[in-house]
């Protein structure tokens, strides 16, 4: 398990801000990545964290960062989530996502739609703008209809990377490991803003070759993403069946919270609690003093963070 060099230790005074970001956890090797899909990757976490800074310089909220940064990562086919999502088993589209405000404890969250085109945004909506935390399939769609949520064909979401990847799991899946479904790339953020506010978001296609009507962490409040100003903002990425059965999300804010760990340690124990029962992926986790970390238990996580001194920081591999 790794966390970065710069991600240990407590600042000795809150930064302005800070934004951090995951597109994923799993089997990301530097010895099979091509250089160029690698540079493509790069670019768009630099871009995604650049989006984040631009609205926390300009005193914007956390939500507005974290919404803004996954919106753009769903529009791109390079992250399991929006236009790049996996393919279910029956070789269709199921997207779920959530967010959730530190101030409040509110939060929304979408599990289960196939023509959401930002389901960040849905999510938001369902926290903002119903009495509602949870939405799925059908009852979701009907309620993105009614706020005039942009709505795609199914064609949209469908791409041949993807395509290609179900039909290779659908072959080896009789002689594969339980656990070990090869890339992972759904997507997170997480921001502290000069208000002093905690926001988390995550958002995803699930796993490839899932069975139609799965529903991972990254929907689930507690397990893939949340929020407490008092103590973390969270995302994961990973086998989201032992996110949710050892509750990560929430299990990294209540070790702070109650025992007075550090980020780095709640992170690295919540996510030794899921690896026990057989869970692989890894969590950004940001405090309420600017102090962050990015551990996983994979041979890779995109990841990368941003502070007030506006320089992007991406990485990949266990560095």
């Amino acid at each position: 398990m790794a966390a970065d060099q710069s991600e240990t230790g407590k600042p000795s005074e809150r930064p302005q801000f800070m934004f951090v970001i995951h597109g994923g956890a799993g089997a990301i090797s530097r010895e099979e990545m091509p250089p160029d899909l690698e540079k493509e990757y790069r670019a768009k976490l630099t871009e995604a964290l650049e989006t984040g800074y631009r609205i926390l310089n300009a005193n914007g909220s956390g939500l507005d960062a974290v919404e803004g940064a996954i919106h753009l990562m769903e529009d791109s086919p390079l992250f399991n989530a929006g236009k790049g999502a996996v393919f279910t088993s029956a070789g269709t589209i199921e997207l779920d996502s959530s967010i959730m405000d530190g101030r409040t404890l509110a939060a929304g969250a979408v599990a289960g739609v196939k023509r959401i085109k930002n389901p960040i945004s849905l999510a938001r909506m369902i926290m903002e703008k119903s009495k509602h935390v949870l939405l799925v399939g059908d009852g979701a769609e009907a309620f993105a209809k009614e706020q005039g949520v942009e709505m795609m064909p199914e064609e949209y979401f469908r791409t041949e990377r993807r395509w290609q990847e179900l039909q290779r799991d659908k072959e080896k899946a009789e002689k594969k490991p339980p656990g070990e479904d090869g890339k992972r790339g759904t997507v997170g953020a997480v921001a502290l803003d000069m208000a002093g506010n905690l926001a988390a978001g995550t958002s995803t296609g699930g796993m490839t070759n899932k069975r139609v009507g799965r529903i991972g962490d990254s929907p689930i409040i507690g397990a893939g993403t949340y929020a407490d100003n008092q103590t973390c903002a969270v995302s994961g990425t990973g086998d989201g069946e032992y996110f949710i059965r050892a509750s990560v999300a929430h299990e990294i804010s209540a070790l702070i919270g109650y025992k007075g760990l550090s980020v780095a340690e709640a992170a690295e124990s919540a996510l030794a609690k899921a690896n026990k029962l057989g869970g692989k992926g890894g969590v950004i986790v940001l405090g309420r003093d600017g102090s962050f970390a990015a551990p996983f238990n994979t041979s890779g996580m995109y990841r990368g963070h941003i502070g007030p001194d506006g320089k992007a920081v991406v990485e990949i591999y266990h560095e």
